[in-house]
């Protein structure tokens, strides 16, 4: 069945909603944990990281906007690969894209239950996954503008405590409140400014990465925009500048309040240090900040791959049950089967609760790489096929097609980084296996089809 003739998603998401979407998908783990991992692999250079990552995703963001708003339908890039590229790609789009929001669910979960931690120890991981699992479910069964304005709020808490952690850390370091270890000359003191050279800088950007997974789900946003030609261009611009003004200006406060070689993995870093400074209230306000933002994110993933496996099922790459809507035009079905998904978490909670994060962020990185070399892919065949009309683009992305090239480059270094992690190489050698069961899936389905159109 085509993307056009589907019972229809609501449109009722308006600017700030997908604005808020956007950065609620990217503001999260990725920064509060995930950041201490690429810290020790850089130092204070880190900052120089984001600044790479932040401008390769907004070249590809661009790239998907211009499609998005161009033909705003929900499934994004999914629904380009499938009509501009083939059936194939379509089914390995949406599905590789889907799997990456159910790994992106689990590593949010994962980290809920090391911040609950940090006040209730003795409440075991699994247990707080599957309470904020249920919850967040309940939340994307009701009508679509209600799971926006939830997202808008948790994002706007995101949004106010990394502005509030920056205005305290730029009070400590201006008033030399923070003690001894509170100096600029932490940027380059221990180590220099890039401690590991620019190997520990490539080696960076792989963990860095995860931190801009979620960007992409303004294309998604586009099937339930109220006024997508005009909210994707706007949220596009508007966000990016935005996600790069926190991490880089947050990270810059970190890594000049405190050594960088003394931040751990035992927690959020951020909550850790404002703890390690003796500001308890801070630190406390820190860690509900980084659980709602864990929040946040995981309501962002369940969005994400409900609508991507209506998509899916629009394009009869996914089974017909999924297209199923509710009363409110919500694909209950889909949402809840992801939901379903993600028990994963809380089963790796039980089994590896100190080990889980990292296994699941490197798998997570690795269909993100796919995900997103993929859209550059996309945009080339879409810009081949309206060559004559470029004139009547409403969003043109930048530098084409210079910028693809350059983008794909990118994502092949990160990828050679990811081979030299041991906590990451094996997600590598996995993906071959993971295209290739996609392939023989995509081969079934289409055997079957032709088989039942036979008997017909």
């Amino acid at each position: 069945m085509s993307a056009n003739n589907a019972a229809p998603l609501a449109r009722r998401l308006k600017n700030r909603h997908i604005q808020m979407i956007a950065l609620g998908g990217a503001i999260g783990t990725g920064l509060f944990y995930g950041s201490a991992a690429s810290i020790q692999l850089v130092g204070p250079g880190i900052i120089l990281s984001y600044l790479m990552g932040g401008a390769v995703i907004y070249l590809i963001m661009r790239m998907l906007g211009e499609m998005s708003a161009q033909e705003p339908v929900s499934g994004a890039f999914s629904y380009f690969a499938f009509k501009y590229w083939g059936e194939f790609p379509g089914f390995l789009a949406g599905w590789n894209y889907w799997m990456l929001y159910v790994l992106v669910s689990m590593a949010e979960l994962t980290v809920v239950g090391i911040y609950v931690a940090y006040w209730f120890p003795d409440i075991p991981s699994w247990m707080t996954s599957l309470a904020v699992l249920m919850i967040v479910t309940v939340i994307n069964l009701k009508n679509v503008r209600f799971f926006g304005e939830m997202e808008f709020w948790f994002a706007i808490i995101k949004v106010a405590a990394v502005i509030g952690m920056i205005v305290l850390g730029i009070v400590l370091i201006v008033l030399d409140l923070g003690g001894p270890t509170v100096s600029v000359s932490n940027l380059w003191e221990y180590g220099g400014f890039l401690p590991h050279g620019a190997w520990g800088l490539v080696l960076s950007l792989a963990v860095v990465m995860f931190s801009f997974g979620g960007t992409e789900l303004i294309g998604i946003t586009a099937g339930e925009a109220e006024e997508p030609r005009k909210s994707i261009p706007r949220a596009i611009k508007q966000v990016m500048w935005r996600i790069l003004l926190f991490y880089i200006g947050s990270l810059a406060v970190l890594m000049i309040i405190f050594p960088w070689n003394k931040i751990g993995m035992e927690g959020s870093p951020f909550v850790t240090i404002f703890s390690k400074l003796g500001i308890g209230s801070a630190a406390n306000i820190l860690n509900f900040v980084v659980l709602s933002a864990a929040i946040s994110v995981y309501n962002s993933a369940i969005y994400s791959n409900g609508r991507m496996l209506f998509s899916l099922a629009e394009q009869g790459n996914a089974p017909r049950i999924f297209m199923k809507v509710s009363t409110n035009q919500v694909p209950y079905v889909a949402i809840l089967f992801s939901s379903a998904c993600t028990l994963g978490a809380v089963v790796l909670n039980y089994l590896i609760p100190g080990s889980a994060f990292m296994q699941v962020m490197a798998i997570a990185i690795a269909a993100a790489v796919i995900t997103w070399g993929l859209i550059i892919l996309m945009h080339l065949r879409f810009r081949r096929m309206h060559a004559a009309r470029i004139g009547e683009l409403i969003f043109p992305a930048l530098f084409y097609p210079f910028a693809n090239y350059f983008c794909i480059g990118f994502m092949m270094v990160v990828m050679v980084a990811m081979t030299q992690l041991p906590d990451m190489k094996m997600a590598v050698f996995a993906l071959p296996i993971w295209i290739g069961v996609l392939f023989v899936s995509y081969k079934l389905k289409t055997r079957t089809a032709a088989l039942q159109r036979e008997a017909l």
